[in-house]
């Protein structure tokens, strides 16, 4: 043992509530570590982390992480929903959406002032915001372009992120070629609609698939069958009885897709009158009626196109004491559908349903449905038709604002759409 004297501390160990502010203030000093710390990779991942999709709804916020520096304004933005349609019966089916998303209609006006020019009043801030226009087609078609038109401008003037158009049924749909002189008026209502500011489109069963070419935006042409395929194996009896008809071979295609999913037989009526969709009315096929040689070597003579010849009405499958329905994408004058249904009652049908994406209705379609032998007409609720139901109790509605939601909620949350075209081909 060592000779050197061991001397005593006095060292007062620290007290119990000694140890606790001791605690107190390194818990403290490691918090302000932990946030300056966390602050400075929050900022380090802002510059070279990937695109984060934003939260489901309601919660519509957005990281900032993965925006270039420019974007970074816009990373804030919510969701909103605006109605332009200022006639309330249009604005159903924006109700129906919005409830379904969980979120309220935008606060706007729409109105037509006194000498019939339209004017539109955004009244809450769109800056940095996915916007969704919802636009339902009225009975003054022209007057719905503009309200389009003008709000999707308004949106665009206002600083909006994105806005997108949702127009269920695409109006001048029809005027989709060349007829003699005349000329292709869709083509000009898409340039006019991105020439607004439309970042993208949503629609719904396009008279013809090409129109989404017209566009130089994302188009997404989704499809109403699905409901229509629900309603009728769960409204109509008997289905099984039933047989899929074409009141043309223009809409063969569309009977088949239908057919071939619910497992029936195809029927096609051929030999109607032609209407003014027909090829006989398109420029290239209306030579002049006087054989003029004037103008070519005398030796050369061009070769006419024979005209055509309707053939008698005639209907190409078995609908003897079986369910008919007919099938197309648009039903606005009904006179070949009228006529369509006495040929098939003649056949032997004892039921007839029309079924159809966009019910225009127009003019005296109603009185025309409810006095011929058309048990049911079923249409979607892309067009607002409450009045002519209230003329006619054969028309029926199905609601598709369930499978419009659900684009809006993936388009705004960045998830892919495929989802809703599943089992789609390209005849559909």
């Amino acid at each position: 043992m060592s000779g050197r004297a061991v001397r005593h501390s006095n060292v007062v160990p620290p007290s119990a509530s000694d140890r606790e502010q001791v605690e107190k203030r390194w818990r403290k000093q490691i918090l302000q570590q932990s946030a300056v710390l966390n602050e400075t990779c929050s900022k380090l991942e802002g510059l070279s982390a990937a695109w984060v999709p934003r939260d489901p709804l309601p919660e519509c916020g957005e990281s900032n992480s993965g925006r270039h520096p420019a974007d970074m304004n816009h990373t804030k933005g919510g969701l909103v929903i605006f109605t332009a349609n200022s006639h309330p019966s249009s604005r159903e089916l924006g109700k129906r959406i919005s409830e379904r998303l969980g979120v309220e209609l935008g606060k706007v006006q729409v109105y037509q002032e006194a000498n019939r020019e339209t004017r539109v009043q955004i009244q809450e801030s769109v800056r940095g915001k996915d916007v969704f226009v919802i636009q339902t087609v009225s009975k003054d078609v022209n007057t719905t372009i503009m309200e389009m038109l003008i709000m999707v401008y308004a949106c665009r003037t206002s600083c909006a992120r994105s806005i997108t158009g949702v127009l269920p049924y695409f109006p001048y749909s029809k005027q989709c070629k060349m007829r003699k002189r005349g000329s292709i008026v869709s083509k000009l209502i898409a340039s006019m609609m991105c020439k607004a500011g439309l970042t993208h489109l949503i629609t719904m069963d396009l008279h013809q698939k090409e129109i989404q070419g017209f566009f130089n935006i994302p188009v997404d042409n989704l499809r109403a069958s699905p409901f229509l395929l629900q309603y009728i194996q769960e409204e109509i009896p008997d289905y099984r009885n039933a047989v899929i008809v074409a009141k043309s071979p223009a809409s063969a295609k569309r009977a088949q897709s239908f057919a071939e999913r619910l497992r029936l037989g195809i029927a096609v009526i051929h030999g109607e009158a032609q209407d003014a969709e027909s090829d006989q009315v398109d420029g290239r096929h209306s030579p002049p009626t006087v054989k003029t040689t004037g103008a070519i070597h005398p030796s050369m003579e061009i070769p006419l196109l024979i005209p055509k010849e309707k053939p008698p009405i005639t209907v190409v499958g078995d609908v003897g004491g079986r369910i008919a329905i007919i099938v197309d994408d648009i039903i606005d004058d009904v006179d070949s559908f009228v006529a369509a249904a006495e040929t098939l009652k003649e056949r032997g049908a004892y039921k007839i349903y029309v079924m159809a994406t966009h019910g225009l209705l127009s003019s005296e379609a109603p009185r025309f449905i409810e006095e011929s032998a058309i048990d049911e007409v079923v249409v979607t609720n892309t067009i607002p038709h409450e009045l002519q139901k209230l003329q006619c109790p054969k028309i029926k509605t199905v609601d598709i604002s369930m499978i419009l939601s659900e684009a809006i909620r993936r388009i705004h949350n960045g998830e892919s759409m495929s989802y809703l075209f599943r089992n789609i081909g390209v005849d559909d």
